[in-house]
């Protein structure tokens, strides 16, 4: 499957917003893949690759008659309220709301009761309950496709003790450690509970800055690497242009790293990034970094930043890691 020929004029986000982007099966039962993008709203990529990716599939079959693949691939958006305003979330971030006891409450309440996030989270659980029921596979793979303000490369967060670090493995890109669990409330860790009581495997792939075109077409090759790994394609039906992509930007990276230190936030701190720094940079313990209403923020420790915040909205200023 290529990935060339892919132009700006293709990626345009549907207006009518609905949940579900698209879905393609051929017949041969397999795994479920789940592939979730705009979780937050300003971060267009990962619903962008699946409309590619959906266009390329049928492109493929009406060149080769014999390709097949195993299993069905779905795309839904996350949070439609905010992908609208054009902000990361309405009122909290939707990818910190899935916690098991506060998710039973929410599809337990009327839905008039609850936060536009709320609702959301309701309405994509719903979702994967409806395209688990609606196929019946023995397996689910969700892919949760996200985006970040700052360049300077790509990165994989699979959950501890999951199969989906194998997943990980062989995406060609850096893996990150310990993310899931410090952030609390994402999608991924709540996938791994088994909540739809079937075999559940879940991944975050960070595809590069927002509104890079390229974090678009890298997207689309960390969807296509994960249905190879899940056995859904063939590997020879695997174009090698996607693993050069994901090579490409991964190359000088650290291929395994640990979270060694998260600096949380709130909107009443004053938080003020200071300018220039990319995912993976260097820095060194005492570094000036930030600032906030209290005054300078250094670095704790030396290690590599990641996703250091460049928006106006969110509750991590910064990560740290170490090389493991």
């Amino acid at each position: 499957m290529q990935i060339q020929g892919l132009s700006m004029r293709n990626r345009t986000v549907d207006t009518d917003l609905e949940r579900k982007i698209g879905e393609r099966s051929h017949g041969l039962h397999g795994p479920l893949l789940i592939v979730v993008g705009q979780m937050h709203g300003n971060e267009p990529a990962g619903s962008l690759a699946v409309q590619a990716l959906l266009r390329m599939i049928d492109w493929e079959f009406r060149k080769n008659p014999s390709f097949h693949y195993r299993g069905k691939l779905v795309g839904l958006r996350g949070n439609l309220g905010a992908i609208e305003a054009g902000e990361r979330y309405v009122r909290q971030d939707l990818n910190r709301i899935w916690k098991p006891k506060l998710l039973s409450k929410i599809l337990a309440q009327p839905v008039d009761t609850l936060t536009a996030e709320e609702k959301e989270a309701r309405a994509l659980h719903e979702a994967i309950r409806y395209e688990i029921d609606s196929y019946n596979p023995s397996y689910l793979f969700l892919l949760d496709i996200h985006t970040t303000t700052a360049t300077g490369g790509i990165f994989l967060i699979p959950p501890p003790d999951s199969r989906a670090l194998e997943v990980a493995k062989s995406l060609h890109a850096p893996i990150v450690k310990g993310m899931i669990g410090a952030l609390q409330g994402t999608l991924v860790e709540y996938a791994e509970t088994n909540p739809w009581s079937i075999p559940t495997d879940a991944l975050v792939f960070e595809a590069g800055q927002h509104h890079a075109p390229v974090s678009v077409d890298n997207s689309i090759s960390a969807i296509v690497g994960t249905m190879r790994a899940l056995g859904m394609l063939d590997v020879e039906d695997v174009e090698h242009a996607h693993d050069d992509k994901l090579q490409a930007w991964s190359r000088d990276l650290p291929k395994m790293t640990q979270l060694i230190y998260r600096h949380s936030i709130l909107p009443e701190d004053g938080f003020h990034m200071l300018p220039g720094f990319k995912n993976f940079v260097s820095v060194e313990k005492g570094q000036l970094l930030a600032y906030d209403r209290k005054g300078p923020i250094h670095a704790p420790d030396s290690g590599f930043i990641l996703m250091p915040l460049y928006q106006r909205q969110g509750e991590d200023g910064f990560f740290l890691l170490s090389d493991e």
